[in-house]
């Protein structure tokens, strides 16, 4: 294979001096279009991700937080229901509590003066 010295016609290179021939035909393609490259897509790119990552991060700190209310949800259930059992004894409790005080208030309590018969002043 031999290469020619001939100088290059116009029709032959692009804008930016390269050579047609040497560009992918996809390069051919968009430079047929004007088509420049965007010089902040990279940087947008990497912000994108980077936006994406947090986003990711955020997310499973929201559902450990999430699980974690869960689990004190389930807790708090189960300390309320033992409270409400508790509760309901320490009723019964002060219902036979009071009960026994009635009880006790009757036995100990200063006999009535109308049932003591007066004593007997009457001299003889």
């Amino acid at each position: 294979m031999t290469t020619s010295a001939s100088p290059l016609s116009k029709s032959e290179s692009t804008n930016n001096g390269a050579f047609g021939s040497s560009l992918p035909r996809w390069r051919l393609f968009l430079s047929m279009l004007n088509w420049r490259r965007d010089p902040d897509h990279e940087q947008r790119m990497m912000q994108r991700r980077k936006e994406i990552e947090q986003i990711r991060n955020d997310t499973e700190q929201i559902w450990n937080e999430t699980e974690q209310i869960k689990s004190e949800t389930e807790q708090i259930k189960r300390d309320t229901k033992q409270l409400k059992l508790e509760n309901a004894k320490l009723r019964e409790l002060n219902a036979k509590g009071k009960e026994l005080l009635s009880s006790a208030a009757l036995l100990c309590s200063p006999p009535d003066i109308n049932l003591i018969p007066p004593n007997s002043t009457v001299q003889d």
